[in-house]
């Protein structure tokens, strides 16, 4: 396959490199130079693995900037965190039963592409910051909830080859990722050449700050790349985004990224590859820029990329990364046009300028990541109100509360100015004698080990820990809805005064729900903000301008009070933040020696009363019989900006829920009914999440002409309004096959494949909407769903769509054909209208007629295999 017209030595290094720039100066004199660094790296891909027949018309997509063909992307690794890569590796396993049943080698479906999972979703803080022994306690508590899950990986690590396996308790994919397991530049087989991966998480985008190209996959197309087959693309939209000026002192890079994700939103960047770029973008420390890149789903794209420069060598150096290694990164990214310097003449379909300078303190809420507030603005936005606090108290809390104040998530704590920051507000506020309010449940959950150490270091740790900071875990947290349970007097007053209580988190999501099923709004902030919302206790408290308490003398103190300068954030980093530490804490992680085969059997020994792990049924019933799209009536009718949170949420499972109802009659006791994300290996489980988020709003059930909030559908032709587990149920029952209609940016959130498995298994045989985001979009082929779009100025609204019509799709599925769909109202009227086929590319359409990702897989398998 190799094009070994194209490989060279690579300077004196040993190593060989695959030169996309004469190849693709051979389709036009001197293009590559015009290239974007994307492209770039794209090219290379294809010079070094597409077929030598194909080359040249791929390259001409590059070029000539051409989206009407499909190439091939072949991904270095597959990244994944222990909920969707379990669920991954759980369906591989089930691939092995279904090959077996069919007279196949179960032992030879193996991961063809390097697998790394790591376990960091499963982790709730049910013990917060305030407690010593906080961390011991969750993690124990983590590994009784998760005996079924944790089995079932350990099984993984030596009956698949290619799995690399880091257990719970190290911290969260992309700071491991970020930190240590990527090496920018690959040198495998004699050959260098760029690092890429897919990752089941959508800020997988998180190490793009290192230059390195890594998309947020759901776990279906992960498990495509991961058995070898080429991720088929057409060329993104690759849009710079120029950044300029320096940021204001007292600006941490979250107050920087909150503000870009408004911005790059209203510029409909969704699923554009980005590149940042420009005087102010190489101003930015690797950590800055990692917390730009994290949010990349947050501002709708697909890539969140930065070039490799100064900036890059020095933190690989930083994370103790081996000196050979930096020295190949440099080497290879200047040899091969890849170092910022060679992108001067970089060609963009447009160019974005954002003015670092004009960046002021911000939060993001309720409910929406682009939603900015800047501090400043919280009373005129509403946020802020006058009220009378004399009377707070943890028994009668006020409007507002804070319930949960976190210091988490891969967006934030991978930074160390931020995290320095917030340990500095907090010494200040303890030699102030502040602390935080007696009802706000508070915890801190670095992204890496390496964050401990440094914070011993500059001894903060203690600063951290007195105000209730202490470490909960190294694991994804509260982001991810693992937020633990509350008090129960605190729970109590919620309920019964029915109380507007909020989170505050240092995080990437603040969808409604999500956080805490009690906590009935949350807001993002930088790390530092966190700490002082703890200590103001509501989110009616103006944090710019009101008094947070007052010193020995009786003096008001405010937030600037607290708030560290620059000069003192860098100065501890410097003399704290070491390689050596990088050194300590990974080089034991990943000094990991597994003989695969060891004696396992290649065939999964399931277990039948597990409520996490299932043998999947992918193959069997009618996920196996055929998709008519003939007489498919509405599950549910939604509006614009429905998120994965929505179709598959990933919080507390609440025992009236049907989940709950279901672990209850397995035997399973409330207090370890866990979450819904760490149940996904079980499909009995999972399946009953969806739509089960209390905040959905499903056009088709109404009171008193206005739509009605929650888990409720509307049973046709009956007409009975009924909690959606019963409606689906009962149109399992009677094998109706279904359709969903939505409004636009259909799926946003997580790249959750439960998101599409759910709907596929209640039944749906098409999603009709005005727009998709892309992870879901790939997600609902990968499960044989098909996504069709409105065409422009036509939407359920403009045809009065109420939920009682039959719908029919007629047509040819092929990529951007237009299909004719025949909606039958309960009158009898026949409307015809057109939408378009979203089976983007021709694998999409031949992964959609099998009947999705694994289907197809078995079926080349065994033709492959057979006699």
């Amino acid at each position: 396959m190799n094009n070994t017209l194209y490989r060279k030595p690579l300077g004196n290094s040993g190593l060989d490199y695959f030169d996309a720039e004469q190849a693709v100066n051979a389709i036009e004199a001197n293009a590559y130079a015009k290239l974007p660094y994307t492209a770039k790296v794209l090219a290379e891909n294809l010079v070094r693995r597409c077929q030598p027949n194909q080359l040249n018309d791929a390259l001409a997509q590059l070029v000539y900037r051409k989206r009407d063909l499909d190439f091939p992307w072949y991904p270095a690794r597959v990244v994944c965190h222990d909920i969707l890569g379990q669920t991954a590796l759980v369906d591989l396993a089930g691939l092995r039963d279904a090959i077996a049943d069919k007279g196949g080698d179960p032992a030879q479906v193996n991961p063809v592409v390097p697998t790394q999972l790591i376990v960091d979703h499963s982790l709730a803080v049910e013990h917060g910051g305030y407690d010593a022994q906080a961390f011991a306690k969750n993690r124990a508590i983590e590994d009784r909830r998760n005996e079924d899950r944790f089995h079932f990986i350990e099984w993984t690590k030596t009956a698949f080859k290619n799995v690399d396996v880091i257990p719970a308790g190290n911290g969260i994919m992309h700071q491991i990722n970020l930190e240590k397991m990527s090496p920018v530049i690959q040198a495998r087989d004699g050959v260098a050449f760029p690092d890429t991966c897919v990752g089941t998480d959508s800020h997988t985008p998180h190490v793009d700050a290192l230059g390195v190209i890594a998309i947020g996959v759901g776990g279906l197309e992960a498990e495509s790349v991961m058995l070898g087959r080429a991720s088929m693309m057409r060329l993104p939209d690759i849009v710079g985004v120029k950044l300029s000026g320096e940021r204001q002192p007292g600006i941490t890079a979250t107050d920087i990224v909150l503000a870009i994700t408004e911005f790059l939103r209203e510029q409909k960047v969704v699923s554009a590859y980005l590149e940042f770029f420009g005087d102010g973008a190489r101003s930015l420390t690797i950590g800055d820029r990692a917390t730009i890149s994290n949010m990349t789903p947050e501002y709708g794209a697909s890539a969140g990329m930065f070039y490799i420069d100064e900036q890059t060598i020095d933190y690989l150096t930083l994370t103790g990364r081996e000196p050979e290694q930096v020295a190949l990164v440099e080497q290879y990214a200047k040899q091969t046009g890849l170092w910022a310097d060679a992108l001067n003449e970089a060609q963009y379909e447009r160019v974005l300028d954002f003015d670092l300078s004009s960046v002021c303190r911000n939060m993001a809420g309720p409910s929406n990541p682009h939603r900015r507030l800047a501090t400043a603005q919280l009373s005129d936005k509403g946020v802020a109100q006058a009220r009378n606090s004399d009377n707070d108290s943890r028994d009668n809390m006020p409007d507002g509360a804070v319930i949960i104040a976190a210091i988490t998530s891969c967006t934030n704590t991978s930074n160390p100015r931020n995290v320095i920051a917030a340990a500095l507000v907090a010494k200040k506020a303890n030699e102030l004698g502040l602390s935080r309010k007696p009802w706000v449940k508070t915890s801190f959950a670095p992204g890496s080990k390496v964050a401990r150490l440094y914070l011993e270091q500059a001894g903060l740790l203690t600063e951290l820990e007195a105000l209730g900071f202490g470490i909960v875990g190294y694991a994804c947290t509260t982001c991810n809805g693992m937020s633990g349970a509350l008090d129960a007097d605190i729970q109590q007053q919620i309920v019964d005064r029915d109380l507007y209580s909020t989170a505050v988190l240092s995080g990437n999501r603040n969808f409604d729900g999500r956080i805490h099923p009690y906590a009935k709004q949350a807001f993002l902030a930088s790390p530092p903000l966190v700490v002082a919302y703890a200590i103001a206790g509501s989110i009616r408290f103006d944090i710019e301008q009101d008094v947070l308490g007052h010193d020995s003398q009786g003096k008001p103190i405010t937030l600037k009070d607290l708030w560290p300068s620059d000069e003192a954030i860098d100065a501890i980093i410097n003399d704290a933040v070491k390689p050596e530490q990088f050194r300590q804490v990974y080089e034991p992680m990943f000094d990991l020696k597994v003989d695969y085969g060891n004696n396992t059997s290649p065939l999964y020994n399931w277990r039948e009363q597990s409520t996490y792990i299932r043998r999947p049924p992918y193959w069997e019933g009618a996920l196996a019989g055929e998709r008519s799209l003939k007489g498919m009536r509405p599950l549910a009718v939604l509006g614009d900006n429905i998120t994965t949170d929505h179709l598959s949420p990933s919080n507390a499972i609440l025992a009236s829920s049907a989940a709950g109802e279901y672990l209850a009659k397995m035997g399973l006791p409330e207090e370890d009914f866990n979450s819904y994300a760490t149940h996904r290996g079980d499909h009995l489980t999972a399946q009953r999440a969806t739509f089960a988020n209390p905040k959905l709003f499903n056009e088709m059930v109404k009171e008193n002409g206005q739509v009605k909030q929650g888990s409720l559908a509307r049973v046709e032709p009956e007409g009975q309004v009924t909690r959606m587990w019963e409606a689906i149920e009962t149109y399992m029952d009677r094998g109706q096959p279904l359709i969903i209609v939505a409004g636009a940016d259909y799926g946003q959130g997580s790249s959750r494949d439960w998101a599409a498995k759910g709907v596929r298994l209640a039944g749906v045989q098409a999603i009709l909407a005005e727009g998709f985001e892309r992870i879901h979009r790939t997600n609902l082929v990968g499960m044989g769903v098909l996504p069709l779009q409105f065409e422009a100025g036509v939407n359920r609204n403009t045809l009065g769509l109420d939920g009682s019509e039959c719908f029919d799709v007629i047509g040819e599925r092929a990529p951007g054909a237009s299909l004719q769909v025949q909606i039958t109202r309960k009158t009898g009227e026949v409307l015809s209208i057109n939408a378009h086929c979203r089976l983007d590319t021709a694998e999409e359409v031949a992964i959609y007629e099998a009947g999705g990702v694994l289907q197809r897989f078995a079926q080349d398998f065994l033709e492959a295999n057979a006699g």
